[in-house]
């Protein structure tokens, strides 16, 4: 029986320990970052203001439940050379660290080995799964949950590994 899909908030709120991302397109469509994504091509620049109205819900999400206690950590396992979205997705993301969020980047070529879920997800306590659909284009084809225990182990796992590999933000070079 197909559950309803909380919100974001609703699952970030719920977390105590970890919410952990994994993303491993190297091109999203979704329709509420067009404009900006559009923008950046044109001109190289992004928003990072974390408080502008676009970041603002986003960022004020992660400090709340980073104030809790709970580690928000996102990997992208992304293609080099980098596709525009990457690069675009790389400029922005200090907003996402500013707020909280630990995010490290690992290159697609030492992901090979990696026994990885197929499609991106979020992992709440390492028991609640978001999985994120996309069409072939990269728009949201919207988002299942499920917290079938076998699922969440391969989530963590592969998760973990991906961590491990992956460079920090900060240190990441975009290649």
């Amino acid at each position: 029986m197909p559950q309803s899909v909380p919100s974001f908030a609703e699952l970030l709120d719920g977390a105590r320990k970890s919410a952990v991302h994994l993303e491993m397109r190297d091109a999203y469509g979704v329709a509420s970052e067009a404009d900006a994504f559009a923008r950046w091509k044109e001109t190289g620049a992004v928003d990072d203001d974390p408080d502008s109205p676009y970041w603002a819900p986003w960022t004020q999400l992660i400090r709340r439940t980073v104030a809790r206690g709970v580690a928000v950590r996102r990997a992208r396992i992304v293609s080099e050379p980098a596709s525009d979205y990457i690069r675009y997705e790389h400029a922005g993301t200090v907003v996402n660290v500013e707020a909280g969020e630990q995010v490290r980047w690992l290159p697609r070529r030492q992901a090979s080995d990696i026994a990885l879920p197929g499609n991106d997800f979020w992992l709440i306590d390492r028991r609640l799964i978001r999985w994120n659909h996309f069409t072939g284009d990269g728009a949201s084809a919207g988002g299942e949950i499920s917290q079938d225990s076998a699922a969440a182990r391969l989530c963590a796992d592969a998760f973990e590994t991906v961590w491990a590999r992956a460079i920090p933000h900060d240190e990441y070079k975009i290649s």
